[in-house]
């Protein structure tokens, strides 16, 4: 016999609103797992964002020991041919950051977002919030259902 106090959220802020299926619920857990993938995708994006910048400024003293060296035709391609180069075609790495941020992130966002909102009264972690209900030992400490419990 199914017990309420386990199968159920672990609060109202993250419970199942009535009328709303299982499989709703897990195809909404499984647009936050995808959108939180493009989240760490952002991340790395602006790393490789930053990464590449600070390549381009070690390019700088390159060129510098490069002429100090007598290797001025190096040096001269370093910093003719690749110094402030593109990245890709007419775009440094801060355009490609916009563009993903303003285009693609953002539109994952909203359908996200407007999914949950449609489908689920804008709750967020129902799918997580059950589960955790489901997979914790309740009583036990470590184990509460909030910070508050």
């Amino acid at each position: 016999m199914p017990d309420p106090q386990h199968d159920s959220a672990v609060d109202e802020a993250h419970s199942r609103p009535k009328g709303v299926d299982d499989t709703t619920v897990e195809a909404l857990g499984e647009l936050s797992k995808a959108l939180e993938t493009i989240h760490r995708v952002r991340g790395h994006l602006y790393s490789a964002h930053q990464l590449v910048g600070g390549a381009d400024l070690t390019l700088d003293r390159v060129v510098e020991l490069l002429c100090r060296a007598g290797h001025d035709d190096i040096a001269d391609r370093v910093e003719h041919d690749l110094l402030g180069r593109n990245v890709l075609p007419g775009r440094w790495t801060f355009q490609i950051m916009e563009e993903f941020d303003d285009g693609y992130y953002a539109a994952f966002q909203e359908i996200e977002r407007d999914a949950r909102q449609k489908l689920a009264g804008g709750r967020r972690h129902i799918y997580e919030a059950e589960m955790k209900q489901r997979r914790r030992t309740h009583g036990m400490p470590g184990h509460e259902a909030t910070p508050e419990a």
